[in-house]
């Protein structure tokens, strides 16, 4: 039971996500009682709490039917005696010796010492996939026992079943995968592909190797190998047809000097200068037919007549100079500036219908016309 000053306390938002993400577990009798504050009956175990990490774990593999190959050995009397403790043991392999990225890529790899090797024969095999699909099977069987109730919600000791048949599954599919390390080897380095990185190729290969474990079906005679090869070579083969899509699509490799050229910003920078110094032509010698107090707004707004172009005028500074509001002047400012563009549109940027039949080859050369604030201000 929470201690007082912990169920009064604020929930912290991690604990607010872990408790709407983890799985409600229906307690047993005595799991109630001590909840309750009584003391468990005689002979009633209290299952302990799920951490976290198995809370998590749990909800993943309630999501979804859990897959298998189904055997007639499974539904036999005692088969948890026949399957797991009555099978000989399976010599489990030394995987020290893998490390094929380190390898001497122009043909001189490390030896491997026989001793390290481990070739299982077909009835060993046989036996390690039995395990293995048997775990799955209980765990198939449990969910199907938990998805029938009406709560659909586990009880805390088939919370316990799921997760411990789950790490059964994971042990001998692990075992076999490593048995098998050497056969992703000796075909990557058998199938080299000069367009594809070696760690890929052993990469997917890896990944071809425990998809096949998930689907392999001992009960047929066939040896893992055989089947196998089989997965790893179209892995590999995919994962060349991918690489040669991908080139043909992008033909170059990638050239660090392109990121350095500043080509665009460079030709936007010198239409702007030559922009903004048609646009103090235009103010100075007055081609946009400005009023008087128009030309001032401007000239003062901008600095262009005191040359000080860092330091304009505010709205309302400008406004105690003419004696009117800075609402009054924003109003004439506005349509001054109006003016001012009509004047460089049809003088200095060309006409109207021209300048829409660039706008194409403008995004193109991704260079837009900068707005006529920001060429008064350069």
């Amino acid at each position: 039971m929470e201690p007082i000053e912990t169920m009064t306390r604020a929930l912290s938002p991690m604990e607010q996500h872990r408790r709407r993400t983890r799985v409600d577990i229906a307690e047993t009798a005595g799991a109630t009682a001590v909840a309750a504050g009584k003391p468990a009956k005689s002979g009633k175990r209290v299952s302990r709490k799920l951490s976290l990490a198995d809370e998590r774990l749990l909800a993943t593999l309630l999501e979804s039917e859990q897959d298998f190959i189904d055997s007639p050995a499974f539904y036999e009397d005692e088969a948890d005696r026949k399957i797991y403790d009555d099978a000989p043991e399976i010599p489990k392999p030394d995987t020290t010796w893998y490390h094929p990225v380190m390898d001497d890529l122009s043909g001189r790899t490390r030896t491997i010492k026989t001793a390290q090797q481990v070739i299982l024969t077909g009835a060993q095999e046989k036996v390690l996939f039995h395990q293995f699909n048997y775990a799955r099977y209980r765990i198939w069987k449990l969910q199907q026992e938990i998805w029938s109730t009406d709560s659909r919600r586990p009880s805390t000791e088939q919370a316990d079943q799921v997760l411990r048949w789950h790490r059964v599954a994971e042990r001998v599919r692990e075992q076999i995968a490593n048995t098998n390390l050497a056969l992703v080897l000796a075909m990557a380095k058998r199938t080299r592909m000069s367009e594809v990185d070696f760690a890929d190729l052993v990469s997917e290969g890896n990944m071809a190797l425990l998809r096949a474990v998930d689907k392999f079906d001992a009960g047929r005679g066939y040896k893992f190998s055989t089947y196998a090869c089989r997965a790893i070579l179209k892995a590999f083969s995919r994962q060349g047809m991918k690489l040669s899509k991908y080139r043909q699509r992008f033909p170059t490799d990638f050239d660090p000097k392109l990121e350095k050229s500043n080509f665009l910003e460079t030709k936007r920078a010198t239409f702007e200068k030559d922009a903004a110094d048609e646009v103090r032509r235009i103010v100075l010698d007055n081609r946009a037919e400005l009023t008087d107090v128009e030309r001032t707004v401007i000239e003062h707004r901008f600095g262009l007549e005191s040359g000080d172009l860092d330091k304009p005028m505010t709205l309302e500074q400008v406004g105690q100079i003419i004696g009117v509001t800075k609402e009054r002047v924003r109003q004439i400012q506005n349509k001054a500036m109006e003016k001012i563009r009509l004047e460089l549109e049809a003088n200095f940027l060309g006409n109207r219908e021209l300048r829409q039949a660039q706008e194409a080859q403008a995004a193109a050369d991704e260079t837009s016309q900068p707005s006529l604030e920001t060429l008064m201000k350069a």
